[in-house]
C-alpha cells in the first residue's frame, strides 16, 4: 500500500478507524478480527480514543495488537476536560493501560476546551520526552486554531473530510499543505447511507469495477498529504477498504462528482461528528 510521512514515520494511506467500537459485547470478536485483518491487509495505522466506547474501543484496539504492537501505528485522542497539566499523563495512562502498550506513537487533542493551548502542549511534551508518546498533533481544528497553536512540533489535524463535506477545502487544507502536513480524514465515506446510494457514485464505482465506497475513499486521497480512516467490521469491508488504494480516479470522475458535490466557495464553520 502507498506511505505517507506521519511524524516522520512511513504509514499507510488508508489506516483503520475505530468510532463505535467497543460498545457492543457482542460485537467485540469481530472487531478485533477485523482491525487484526486490516494490519495484515497493510492498513497499520489504528485511530482511537479514549472517548470511542468511554474506552471499550482502546480495549478492543489492545486485544487487536496483542502480539503485534510493533506493526502498528498507534493513534490515540485526549478528552478536552483531561487535556490539563495534570490530567493528560492520568488519561494517557489509562490509555497505555487499555491499549496494553507503553507508548501511543501519535496523541491527539481530541477538540479544544477549556484549557489554553500552551498548558496542553506543554503536558504533551512531558509525555513527549518520558517516552510515553512519538509526537501529538490535534483533532478538529479550523485555521484559527492553528494560527493560534502556531508549534511546529505538531504533527497532524485530524478533521472531517469526505464528499459531503468539503468545506476544509476552502482554507484550511491548503493552508496544511502549504505547511508541508499530513491531513488525517476521518468518516471519509460520511456515514455511509446516503452518500453510497449517490447514482453518480455508483456510475463511477461501475466503470472502476469497485464499489461507491472504494470511490469515496480514492476521492478523499486525491488530496497530497492526506490519510483516511475509515471503520470497518466485516472482512469483506476491510478488504475493499484495503484495495480503495489503488484506486484512481480521472478528470471526468472528478467533475461528475463536482457537478453533484460542489466545492466551497467560501467559507464555512469547521464541521464536527
Amino acid at each position: 500500500m502507498r506511505t505517507i510521512d506521519l511524524a516522520g514515520v512511513p504509514v499507510p494511506v488508508i489506516g483503520q478507524g475505530t468510532w463505535r467500537m467497543g460498545e457492543d459485547p457482542d460485537q467485540r470478536r469481530a472487531e478485533v478480527a477485523a482491525l487484526q485483518l486490516g494490519i495484515d491487509e497493510g492498513m497499520t495505522l489504528i485511530d482511537t480514543a479514549e472517548m470511542y466506547g468511554e474506552g471499550g474501543a482502546e480495549s478492543v484496539v489492545g486485544e487487536a495488537i496483542r502480539g503485534k504492537r510493533e506493526q502498528v501505528f498507534l493513534v490515540s485522542k485526549v478528552y478536552p476536560h483531561n487535556a490539563s497539566r495534570t490530567g493528560i499523563p492520568r488519561a494517557c495512562e489509562a490509555s497505555l493501560q487499555r491499549l496494553g502498550t507503553d507508548y501511543i506513537d501519535l496523541y491527539l487533542l481530541h477538540w479544544r476546551g477549556q484549557y489554553s493551548l500552551e498548558e496542553t502542549v506543554e503536558a504533551f511534551e512531558r509525555l513527549r520526552e518520558a517516552g510515553k508518546i512519538g509526537r501529538w498533533g490535534v483533532s478538529n481544528f479550523d485555521v484559527a486554531d492553528l494560527q493560534e497553536l502556531a508549534s511546529p512540533a505538531c504533527a497532524t489535524n485530524q478533521v472531517l473530510y469526505n464528499i459531503e463535506e468539503r468545506g476544509i477545502e476552502f482554507d484550511l487544507l491548503p493552508w496544511w499543505q502549504q505547511h508541508h502536513l499530513p491531513l488525517m480524514a476521518y468518516c471519509p465515506i460520511a456515514q455511509g447511507g446516503k452518500l453510497l446510494s449517490s447514482e453518480t457514485l455508483k456510475q463511477i464505482a461501475q466503470r472502476h469495477e469497485a464499489t461507491p465506497a472504494q470511490v469515496s475513499l480514492a476521492w478523499v486521497l486525491r488530496q497530497d498529504g492526506v490519510i483516511a480512516i475509515p471503520k470497518a467490521v466485516t472482512p469483506e469491508h476491510v478488504r475493499l477498504n484495503a484495495r480503495a488504494a489503488n484506486l484512481v480516479l480521472d478528470e471526468h470522475d472528478l467533475d461528475a462528482i463536482d457537478r453533484v458535490f460542489g466545492a466551497p466557495t467560501r467559507k464555512h464553520p469547521l464541521a464536527m461528528v
